[in-house]
């Protein structure tokens, strides 16, 4: 998988420089690459005959369906991955994309902010390769991570994991996600270790978050930072579609304000929205309503996801009424831009 991945970020340097007419110090800023790295890409590109007289992209590579999402929704970077399966079995798959998309991206003194509680944030920790040489980089935990001792270990392994990975500094968040009450939580964020941590939000300059749908993921329900049937019905009644951080928010990502939103233990959405890059990692068809809420949000602006969501998120929407396979085969023969 990195070597596919390695030949689509040549695909898209090379369309950004002899298609789009980008100067090479433009593509290093879009994509947060240095200038020597660009120049070494676009030389690769033609010794791969990816370079031709016009761009070839290689087979799994979607270059335009990528920069149809980056023009349609704003985006600073959108990644799409051709994956064979569906469901959670996509997750491998858009895991191995994001960790290649780090391990290309990430600067020197980066702050990671990284959310807890996501399936495909632990694919991507599981696929990533350390890094070289340090970035004097920080792992600040952005969504507590306390709950069911059998599943806490999930939320401790992205914070340790990623910083064992990046040769940095783990910044831990000691608290739940959800504290039982508005009361509890304000406890919580009066605790030194808690507010020390939570005072490096703003520091952030990469969050990596997970996007949920209203439904939590069995992952989430088993970690118990859930809230109850009847609260997430309440959260639907308003429009809710989807989370990031457990912050709920409508089609438009517009946040749902209730109560529930005092409970909550994490960066708030407009924190995130405020992020130099908040990557958002994310596919299938559950998620779908979710991925859009957060794009026409802008609470994102890179996004990594798979090749069937990518084309329902450029469908018109009369093309996905009555559709309820949830068969990536059949659809993405149907529409979408074809591989270049």
């Amino acid at each position: 998988m990195a070597r596919l991945d390695e030949l689509r970020l040549m695909a898209k340097v090379a369309r950004l420089y002899y298609e789009r007419g980008l100067r090479q110090t433009d593509i290093a800023d879009q994509l947060d690459l240095s200038q020597a790295t660009i120049s070494r890409l676009l030389k690769r590109a033609q010794q791969e005959e990816i370079v031709r007289i016009s761009v070839s992209a290689p087979l799994g590579a979607y270059t335009q369906l990528e920069d149809a999402l980056e023009t349609a929704f704003g985006l600073k970077e959108a990644i799409v991955v051709d994956c064979v399966s569906n469901g959670d079995l996509i997750l491998p798959d858009i895991g191995s994309a994001a960790a290649y998309y780090l391990e290309t991206t990430l600067k020197q003194d980066e702050v990671i902010g990284i959310s807890s509680w996501s399936s495909a944030l632990l694919a991507t920790v599981d696929a990533m390769r350390p890094l070289p040489r340090p970035i004097g980089a920080q792992v600040i935990q952005i969504l507590g991570g306390v709950g069911n001792p059998a599943a806490e270990h999930h939320a401790v392994h992205l914070v340790r994991r990623l910083a064992v990975l990046v040769q940095g500094e783990a910044v831990f968040l000691p608290a739940p996600g959800i504290a039982g009450s508005a009361k509890t939580q304000r406890v919580y964020l009066q605790d030194q270790y808690v507010r020390q941590t939570t005072a490096q939000f703003e520091t952030v300059t990469l969050a990596l978050v997970g996007i949920g749908s209203v439904e939590p993921s069995g992952l989430l329900a088993t970690s118990g930072n859930v809230f109850s049937p009847q609260e997430l019905d309440t959260l639907r009644e308003q429009g809710a579609v989807g989370d990031i951080c457990l912050r709920f928010y409508d089609a438009n990502g517009t946040p749902i304000q209730t109560s529930l939103n005092d409970r909550v233990i994490g960066m708030e959405l407009e924190q995130l929205r405020q992020r130099r890059r908040c990557v958002g990692i994310a596919g299938g068809k559950r998620k779908l309503p979710a991925i859009r809420g957060a794009l026409k949000g802008h609470l994102i602006n890179v996004l990594i996801t798979d090749l069937v969501t990518a084309q329902s998120l450029l469908a018109p929407p009369s093309e996905l009424d009555g559709d309820t396979s949830d068969d990536h085969g059949p659809l993405s023969r149907q529409s979408g831009v074809k591989p270049t």
